[in-house]
């Protein structure tokens, strides 16, 4: 999902970008207002883990491969608009010193895994834990579900995109993208579990969704 330049057109690319830095700045102001001195580190050490996690491919099917997103567990650990700014440093830092996703893009790409994947996957999380039962299987269940969610729902807006765009017939991009992020999205969801199972078991007050 790290669009390159020039695969989407100048209006998408100017809009998503127009919403990336709008929700950023809200994240900006909000971290200024409610951040504490203990919270700064693990936002860090959040982004390293993403980073870290997201430079590491494993094959799908039929010669494609994919990799950790991340956004939605760092929503659920740190609260989505938080979650949104470790995301957003991870893509800016990708496409700066590694050419992953382009720097006409880069707006694009926040939105697509920043917004969409992140705050919409947090969005079916909330929305699963309000008719679920409030126990810590239950919490682990849907944080895999919303993972698995969060990275088929980025690929398939990824894939309106193109097609906006000319890029790529909606036809062909929406289940080619969506098809191969089903997929995808199953070690999204295991890895988002076995994550935030941990925490939970170690240190349950550094799970700010678990604490909601």
């Amino acid at each position: 999902m790290h669009i390159p330049d020039g695969l989407v057109s100048v209006p998408i690319s100017i809009a998503t970008a127009v919403v990336s830095t709008g929700v950023g700045a809200a994240a900006v102001a909000r971290a200024r207002r409610t951040l504490g001195e203990k919270n700064v580190p693990i936002l860090g050490v959040s982004a390293a883990f993403v980073f870290a996690a997201q430079m590491l491919n494993f094959p799908v099917a039929a010669g494609t491969s994919g990799h950790f997103l991340g956004a939605l567990m760092v929503a659920l650990l740190l609260g989505p608009l938080n979650g949104f700014l470790v995301m957003a440093v991870v893509l800016v830092m990708q496409s700066l010193l590694f050419a992953d996703g382009g720097l006409t893009a880069l707006g694009t790409n926040i939105f697509n895994m920043g917004i969409v994947g992140g705050l919409g996957g947090y969005g079916l999380f909330r929305l699963l834990i309000l008719v679920l039962p409030r126990r810590r299987g239950v919490f682990v269940a849907a944080a895999a579900v919303s993972a698995w969610f969060s990275v088929v729902l980025a690929a398939s807006v990824c894939a309106v995109e193109l097609a906006l765009s000319g890029t790529s017939p909606l036809a062909l991009a929406l289940p080619a993208m969506a098809g191969v992020h089903v997929l995808i999205g199953v070690g999204e969801g295991i890895i988002s579990a076995v994550v935030v199972s941990l925490m939970l078991g170690v240190r349950p007050d550094l799970v700010l969704a678990w604490r909601r």
